[in-house]
């Protein structure tokens, strides 16, 4: 099978890496911002725009409260599934697996890095629940950073998800949408990776 140039090599993750970096050099905004989609206990899909934070050796990782709905929905199913995708480029990456909870010195070291705006954001936002008004937020916002001070600790409601993939596909544009798709899948804790070309 051809997998030459963009799509060479062995290990997906360190061509998600590759291709993240091209386009952090390309992309105007956010060349890091996911489409991540979810199911609700009715099985009715939800999808929103959420910053990827890590790709590790064998997993991707975000942060969110946890109360959220896509938290809770996560929670519940133990799976999501994602798709970055760069139009400067002309391609995307799809990935679908497992998920778990990432709240250890990692989750601690990512929160501090925040701004601290963005860190006492976290603690006075209940995130998807209804909000009154925007003043009630900034209220609470304003009540949070008089309680918790300049170095407010991570909520313990706060932190990461890895999404250990079960498929990752790698799709390039081509002419006359004769597009490269290459897919990537293995079942969950196997070591190889089966990779099958698509038809566009």
């Amino acid at each position: 099978m051809d997998r030459s140039g963009i799509f060479a090599g062995g290990d997906p993750f360190a061509l998600a890496r590759s291709w993240l970096s091209e386009a952090e050099a390309s992309e105007p905004n956010d060349p890091n911002a996911i489409a991540l989609a979810t199911v609700d206990p009715d099985g009715l899909p939800n999808v929103r725009m959420v910053l990827l934070k890590e790709i590790e050796a064998d997993a991707f990782v975000f942060y969110t409260n946890y109360g959220s709905a896509k938290g809770q929905e996560i929670a519940a199913s133990g799976k999501a599934a994602f798709v970055l995708h760069w139009k400067s480029l002309r391609r995307q990456i799809r990935v679908r697996g497992l998920t778990e909870r990432e709240e250890g010195p990692q989750a601690d070291a990512y929160y501090a890095s925040r701004s601290l705006k963005s860190r006492l954001g976290a603690w006075a936002s209940d995130q998807s629940q209804p909000l009154s008004s925007r003043e009630a937020l900034m209220a609470q916002a304003a009540k949070v950073a008089l309680t918790k001070g300049t170095n407010p600790p991570r909520p313990p409601f706060w932190g990461g998800f890895r999404i250990r993939p079960v498929e990752i596909e790698f799709w390039s544009d081509g002419a006359f949408r004769l597009h490269d798709r290459f897919r990537w899948t293995r079942p969950a804790n196997a070591s190889d990776w089966i990779v099958e070309r698509l038809n566009p």
